[in-house]
C-alpha cells in the first residue's frame, strides 16, 4: 500500500523533476524504482544508486503502481531484480542521454521480466509511466507545470512586445 506521508511506494516505478530541464520540458524528469518495502531505488549520478525515502532530485510527485503477480518470482523475483539493477547501475557512469534513471528502472524490470517482457528501456518507461502514473497530489501536478507556463507566458508576453 503506498503511503505518502512516509514516502513509501511498494512496486511502484516514481519519478520527480530536474530542476531546469522539468521547468522547459514538464513531461522529462527522474525516476526510480521502488522495493516490495516502497524503499525508493534511484540512479543520480555516476556510480551512485541509493535506497533511502527519497530520489536525488527530491520526493516523488507520481508514481506508476504495478503489479508484483505480473513480475517473475513475484515479491522475491521483485526484490532481486530491483536489488540486481542497483548493483549493475553502481558501476555505471551516468549518461543523460542513454544510460540513466531510466535505463536503470528498465534493467529491473527485465531482470525479472515485467508483464512477460524482457525488452524495457528508457523509452518504453518513459511512455508507460507518462500514461498510467497519477501525481501524488493536485499540488505536485502543479509544482510540475507551473514553472512551464510562467516561462512559456513570458516568451510570448518577450515575443508580442517585439
Amino acid at each position: 500500500m503506498v503511503d505518502i506521508k512516509r514516502h513509501r511506494y511498494p512496486y511502484c516505478v516514481v519519478w520527480t523533476s530536474i530542476p531546469g530541464l522539468t521547468w522547459l520540458f514538464p513531461f522529462l524528469g527522474h525516476v526510480g524504482i521502488c522495493l516490495s518495502n516502497g524503499v525508493i531505488t534511484d540512479f543520480s549520478g555516476p556510480y551512485s544508486v541509493t535506497a533511502s525515502d527519497h530520489m536525488g532530485f527530491g520526493n516523488p510527485r507520481k508514481y506508476w503502481q504495478l503489479d508484483p503477480a505480473r513480475a517473475h518470482g513475484g515479491q522475491v523475483g521483485w526484490d532481486e531484480g530491483v536489488t540486481t539493477a542497483a548493483e549493475i547501475y553502481r558501476g555505471r557512469m551516468h549518461n543523460l542521454l542513454c544510460d540513466n534513471c531510466h535505463s536503470h528502472v528498465a534493467t529491473a524490470l527485465n531482470h525479472f521480466a515485467y508483464g512477460g517482457k524482457t525488452n524495457w528501456n528508457m523509452l518504453s518507461v518513459w511512455i508507460h509511466l507518462t500514461l498510467h502514473s497519477r501525481y501524488i497530489s493536485y499540488t505536485e501536478a502543479l509544482r510540475t507545470y507551473i514553472p512551464f507556463a510562467v516561462i512559456l507566458s513570458l516568451a510570448v508576453i518577450l515575443y508580442v512586445a517585439m
